[in-house]
């Protein structure tokens, strides 16, 4: 069962290893991206951040839908973690994840903050109206522990 779908460039670090993780009482974390398992210090990295009890997942988008789809995560309490706002968004449309947590993005010379943390260029921006226009709840919580802002709101 998907318990929730954060978007954070960071994948795997304290705010979702820990906080998330108790909260959400996951057993199995999913990161999505598409450029991690070319990068072998970052797996290595994220390997070491994994909180004890959780099995840790690294697919590209592809392999993730795949899996999602074939019904093996299902026997999982599943958490997942994609790197990017467009690779959320393909996976949100294509299993009909109807909530979207973005906890993070990388700032750039070419976007704009939109929250805390949270930095969006216009692609990006016409992503979240997509999914918003077809009935997607998406808002921005850093942690469990601060409120919901909603995105409607502020694009």
């Amino acid at each position: 069962m998907i318990k929730l779908v954060r978007v954070d460039h960071r994948l795997l670090h304290g705010q979702v290893a820990f906080s998330w993780t108790s909260v959400l009482g996951i057993d199995c974390i999913l990161l999505v991206s598409d450029t991690l398992l070319d990068d072998p210090i970052r797996v290595t990295s994220i390997k070491l951040a994994k909180p004890t009890g959780v099995k840790i997942v690294m697919k590209n988008l592809a392999d993730s839908i795949k899996a999602i789809k074939s019904g093996v995560t299902d026997k999982y309490k599943l958490f997942i973690v994609c790197e990017t706002i467009d690779i959320a968004a393909k996976l949100v449309k294509e299993i009909g994840i109807k909530n979207l947590n973005i906890g993070g993005t990388k700032p750039d010379e070419n976007k704009k903050e939109l929250g805390p943390a949270v930095f969006i260029d216009d692609k990006e921006k016409d992503t979240l109206k997509s999914l918003i226009n077809d009935g997607v709840y998406i808002y921005l919580q850093m942690v469990p522990e601060k409120n919901e802002i909603d995105c409607s709101k502020l694009l």
